[in-house]
C-alpha cells in the first residue's frame, strides 16, 4: 500500500467575508491573495463591488474555459493589469490585444516550438550541471533556495534569448525585477477609483530606477549581439529580428525587440525558479515523496546530469511539479475586462464589470480536489489526468494565449529537478515560507533548506 500524504504546506487563511474598498486595497499592497474570500473555495464564482467597480472572481472549470477560449476576444486584459507592466514591458506579446498581440505571438512562436525547445535542452543540462556545483559548494548550513534557482533559470533564459548573458550583472537586474513589483507591480488606491491610466501611480514614479536598470542591461545586450552577428543557432532575438507581420509588413523597432525581450527574461525565469524553489520545499517535508523522487532521478539519469530523453524514465518527478503549480501557481490571479454582456454561471456580465481569473481557488477547490491543502504529487498520475477537466488546472493559462513558453519552462524545470534530486538529499530549515503574491506567488521570507550530497 502507498503512503498516504500528509503535509500540509503553508497557504493563506482567507477572510469570511468580502472586503471593502480600503481593507481590498490594505490586502492587495500586503499580499493579493488575502482579497479571495473563503466562499471562493467552495463556490464557482462571487460577484462584489468595489468602490463603482463591479467584479466577478471565478474559480470553476467552466467558467475559465468561457473566458481563456471561448469568449476569448470578449475578456481583454483588465486596465489594472496594463498600468502594472506598462513601464517595464510596454505594448509587448503579454500586454496587447488584437492585431498586436496576434503579429508579435507568430514572430515569437517558433522559437518555442516543439523541435526548437529539444534543441534547447542541452543548454539546460548545462546549467543543471553548473547548479549542482554551485550547491555542492554551499558552506555548512542552510541555503536560500529561491535565490539559487532565481540563478540557474537566469542562465538558461539569456541563452535562449540572447545566446548568453555577459552583459548582465545577475543579481543587480533580479533586485531591479524584485524592486519594481513591490512598487509599479502593487495596486494602487487610483486603480480602485478608475482613474485613467495616463495618470501615473506612486508606485511607478518610485519604480523609476529599477526600469532604468533593467532597460539599460537589455538594451546593451541587444546591441552586443547585433554587433556580433547571428550565432551557431538561432535565439529568440533573430526570430524577433526577422519577423515581419503579412498584413502591414511592420517588423519590430528597438522599443519593439527591448520590451518583448525585457519580458521574456523576467517571465521566463522568476515563474519557473519559484516553481522549482516551492517544489524543493515541499519534497524536503515530505519524506516519502523524497525517497521515491531519489530513487527515480538517480535510475533516470545516464550521465551527470538530466537529458530531455532521461525524463522519459522519471515520470515522478513531472508530477511533483504538476502538483508544486497545483498549490502555487506562478500566477495567482489574473483580471479581465468584459467588453459586452454576458453570463457566466448564473450571474449577469455587463460591459466594463472585471472577471477575475481565480487560479489559486481553482487549484484549491473543495469541488474539485480531493483534500486539496495536502501536498499530494498522486493528483497527477496518467489516470488522474484522462479523469480531470482540461480547465482545472491552468497553471500557464489556456486557450491561444496559454502561456507561449509553457513547454520550454517544464522541460527546463525538469532537467533542473531531476538532476538535482539525483545529487542531493534536502531537509527544512528555518520558519515556514508565507505565500505571497504581487505579480507572482513568491515564498516569503524566502525557502531555507539544508543540503547533503546522496
Amino acid at each position: 500500500m502507498k503512503p498516504m500524504p500528509h503535509f500540509t504546506p503553508p497557504t493563506i487563511t482567507p477572510p469570511t467575508e468580502v472586503l471593502g474598498v480600503l481593507a481590498s486595497l490594505k490586502a492587495m499592497r500586503e499580499n493579493a491573495l488575502n482579497v479571495i474570500p473563503e466562499i471562493a473555495y467552495n463556490q464557482p464564482i462571487v460577484t462584489g463591488t468595489t468602490g463603482q467597480r463591479r467584479w466577478h472572481m471565478v474559480q470553476g472549470p467552466e467558467a475559465m474555459k468561457q473566458v481563456f477560449l471561448d469568449k476569448v476576444d470578449q475578456y481583454p486584459k483588465a486596465d489594472v493589469i496594463i498600468r502594472m507592466l506598462r513601464a517595464a514591458v510596454g505594448e509587448s506579446l503579454f500586454t496587447s490585444e488584437g492585431p498586436a498581440w496576434r503579429w508579435q505571438r507568430r514572430a515569437i512562436a517558433p522559437v518555442f516550438a516543439a523541435r526548437n525547445v529539444s534543441a534547447l535542452a542541452p543548454l539546460m543540462t548545462a546549467t543543471a550541471e553548473r547548479t549542482v556545483e554551485r550547491l555542492e559548494k554551499v558552506p555548512t548550513g542552510p541555503a536560500e533556495m529561491v535565490q539559487e534557482m532565481l540563478s540557474a533559470t537566469f542562465d538558461v533564459i539569456c541563452d535562449v534569448a540572447l545566446s548568453g548573458r555577459a552583459h548582465f550583472d545577475t543579481e543587480t537586474y533580479c533586485d531591479a525585477v524584485t524592486h519594481y513589483m513591490l512598487t509599479a507591480g502593487r495596486a494602487s488606491l487610483l486603480d480602485f477609483l478608475d482613474v485613467p491610466n495616463w495618470l501615473p501611480r506612486p508606485g511607478e514614479l518610485l519604480a523609476k530606477t529599477s526600469v532604468k536598470t533593467m532597460h539599460e542591461m537589455v538594451s546593451k545586450a541587444i546591441k552586443a549581439r547585433q554587433r556580433q552577428g547571428p550565432g551557431e543557432r538561432e535565439d529568440l532575438l533573430d526570430y524577433m529580428l526577422k519577423a515581419n507581420d503579412p498584413e502591414t509588413g511592420r517588423t519590430m523597432n528597438a522599443q519593439d525587440l527591448l520590451y518583448n525581450l525585457q519580458f521574456f527574461i523576467v517571465a521566463g525565469h522568476e515563474t519557473t525558479a519559484l516553481t522549482l524553489a516551492w517544489a524543493l520545499y515541499l519534497i524536503a517535508h515530505d519524506p516519502d515523496v523524497q525517497a521515491r523522487a531519489h530513487e527515480e532521478a538517480r535510475n533516470a539519469i545516464t550521465g551527470e546530469a538530466a537529458t530531455a530523453k532521461d525524463l522519459e524514465n522519471a515520470p515522478y518527478i513531472e508530477q511533483i511539479l504538476d502538483e508544486t503549480m497545483r498549490l502555487y501557481p506562478p500566477v495567482g490571479f489574473l483580471a479581465r475586462k468584459a467588453l459586452a454582456h454576458d453570463q457566466i454561471y448564473d450571474r449577469d456580465i455587463k460591459p466594463r464589470d472585471t472577471v477575475f481569473l481565480n487560479i489559486f481557488a481553482l487549484h484549491r477547490h473543495h469541488d474539485l480536489w480531493s483534500k486539496p491543502a495536502l501536498f499530494n504529487p498522486e493528483n497527477f498520475t496518467a489516470e488522474q489526468r484522462e479523469k480531470r477537466n482540461r480547465f482545472q488546472f491552468v497553471p500557464f493559462g489556456a486557450g491561444p494565449r496559454i502561456c507561449v513558453g509553457a513547454n520550454f519552462a517544464m522541460l527546463q524545470a525538469q532537467i533542473i529537478l531531476t538532476t538535482l534530486l539525483a545529487r542531493f538529499h534536502f531537509e527544512a530549515s528555518g520558519p515556514a515560507p508565507i505565500p505571497t503574491m504581487q505579480m507572482t506567488i513568491r515564498p516569503e521570507p524566502g525557502i531555507n533548506l539544508s543540503i547533503s550530497p546522496l
